[in-house]
């Protein structure tokens, strides 16, 4: 009962959305005067002169015999992270403006470029968020993700490891404020939060295969822990020092690491699917984490940054702070060679991450991504897509994992996929073994197909369902625990905002 309360309580919340402003002002770079407009090229026949102030306008400089009043356009469109301003140039030659909210990280970057942490995904990656402007000269931007499901793990094989079947509600928040300081510098401060302890419980929801943490002193496994009330509470500040380069800080109680891929509730490509992945203890775990600073720098489409932050992994009580240390570090470079892409390669030595269990010795992590973003076309069509690589090193031990995932939008109609190879210890998955089982290691195979249709938009927000189907294939060492082929399935509603439009 209190997980339907849970999910209504949230939908009335978003309903509030149909006040939140969706457009966004575009302006000339704030750190540079302003060149000269060519009026030759511009559309009036779709301006709105109604909302003109003729009084600000310096008319001495005009050329009206240069003027074609009928191809004037002084609106911008911004849709799915592509501004059409874009089109044969680079992001890095655009500014935003002051009062128009921009990159978290800096005022000369677009919005959707904004990862978790301080990670880069597209320039055109899709946004589904509210936004409002107030008149102080704040920006406030709020992303929601809530799946009400019913999930069967196992099912083809009742009497084996991990078969489970249940009702949950995975969801998670966040909130974001941005104001400008001067005429360079930019304050934002984040809030992201997690009902999973009361909608999926303290020990997780059932996804075979899984591993990392633990719940009243035992290693979990076979299931995805909740991630904790507050997931992300950080402040940053970045300065522009001209229009290429920035530089900038961020401090996160708790906060992300600058250490793998944005995370996965925030990479559009698993926008659809409600599991975690297998390999998110190889690839982005460090999402939360009590106590990290980081400091960065870009220049142009490049940017690195360094991270100290602290190692230990979120204990099983999920409505506290954990005691900050700041015992580990990660390095991380990151490139977005153009408004589709984002590159990033990084290394994390991390201390002490599972205080009980296997991989309770120092890890050193290390990942490399491509994340890829298309629009199809203009609305809701588009496709997005990552390739992932993390290795976590320890105990003279190397465990890779390899994931790709896609998701394809069309209209009301997603269809989305996940393909993983992960390999574990026989530790890690509380196994028996006849040798060292830290250092016996297992593979498994996972793929996860799925498509969902929106039912309905009403204030901003999607209300869409879906279903998706998993088949995973284990290695040998694992088949007679968990059978030859395990299938796992879900049938969900999924509730979000809507598909963000910038004006």
């Amino acid at each position: 009962m209190k997980k339907v309360f849970f999910v209504l309580c949230l939908g009335a919340f978003s309903a509030t959305a149909q006040h939140m402003d969706h457009s966004m002002p575009m302006a000339a770079d704030t750190t540079k005067p302003m060149k000269g407009m060519d009026h030759s090229k511009m559309d009036h026949s779709k301006m709105d002169h109604g909302k003109m102030d003729h009084s600000k306008m310096d008319h001495s400089k005009m050329d009206r015999g240069k003027m074609d009043h009928s191809k004037m356009n002084h609106g911008m469109t911004m849709h799915q992270g592509g501004m059409h301003a874009y089109e044969g140039d680079t992001a890095s030659t655009m500014m935003m403006p002051m009062g128009a909210m921009s990159h978290t990280l800096s005022r000369n970057l677009p919005m959707n470029r904004n990862g978790s942490g301080t990670s880069w995904m597209p320039d055109q990656t899709p946004m589904y968020a509210y936004m409002k402007h107030s008149e102080g000269g704040w920006m406030y931007m709020l992303h929601y993700s809530v799946f009400l499901r019913h999930t069967h793990q196992n099912f083809n094989n009742t009497t084996r490891r991990g078969y489970e079947s249940r009702i949950d509600a995975p969801n998670w928040a966040m909130g974001m404020a941005q104001h400008t300081v001067g005429k360079r510098g930019l304050f934002t401060a984040k809030l992201m939060m997690s009902l999973d302890p009361l909608a999926v419980g303290n020990g997780g929801y059932p996804l075979l295969f899984q591993t990392g943490e633990s719940y009243r002193g035992q290693p979990l496994v076979d299931r995805q822990h909740p991630h904790d009330l507050f997931s992300e509470l950080s402040v940053s500040y970045a300065h522009a020092i001209n229009r290429d380069m920035d530089a900038y800080v961020y401090v996160g109680y708790p906060g992300e690491p600058a250490l793998g891929a944005p995370a996965f509730m925030h990479r559009i490509s698993s926008f659809n699917i409600s599991d975690a992945p297998l390999s998110h203890h190889w690839i982005d775990a460090t999402h939360i984490t009590f106590g990290v600073a980081t400091a960065g720098f870009r220049y142009k489409w490049a940017k690195v940054e360094v991270s100290s932050f602290t190692g230990r992994e979120p204990d099983e009580y999920r409505y506290n702070f954990d005691k900050p240390r700041f015992d580990s570090y990660s390095y991380r470079l990151s490139i977005n060679p153009s408004p589709g892409l984002a590159l990033q390669v990084s290394q994390g030595l991390i201390k002490n991450p599972e205080g009980i269990g296997a991989n309770h010795n120092d890890v050193r992590r290390t990942t490399a991504s491509l994340l890829h973003s298309k629009s199809l076309g203009g609305g809701d069509h588009y496709v997005t897509s990552s390739l992932i690589w993390g290795m976590n090193s320890h105990d003279g031990v190397n465990e890779n994992a390899y994931l790709a995932e896609t998701s394809l939008q069309l209209g009301k109609l997603a269809l989305y996929g996940r393909y993983e190879n992960v390999t574990k210890s026989l530790a890690e998955l509380v196994l028996p073994s006849t040798g060292d089982a830290e250092k016996t290691l297992a593979n498994v195979d996972n793929l996860t197909l799925g498509g969902n249709w929106r039912l309905l938009r009403r204030a901003n927000t999607d209300l869409a369902v879906g279903a998706q189907l998993t088949a995973s294939v284990p290695s040998s060492e694992l088949k007679p625990y968990y059978g030859n082929v395990p299938l796992s399935g879900q049938l969900y509603f999924r509730l979000t905002p809507a598909l963000m439009v910038m004006r």
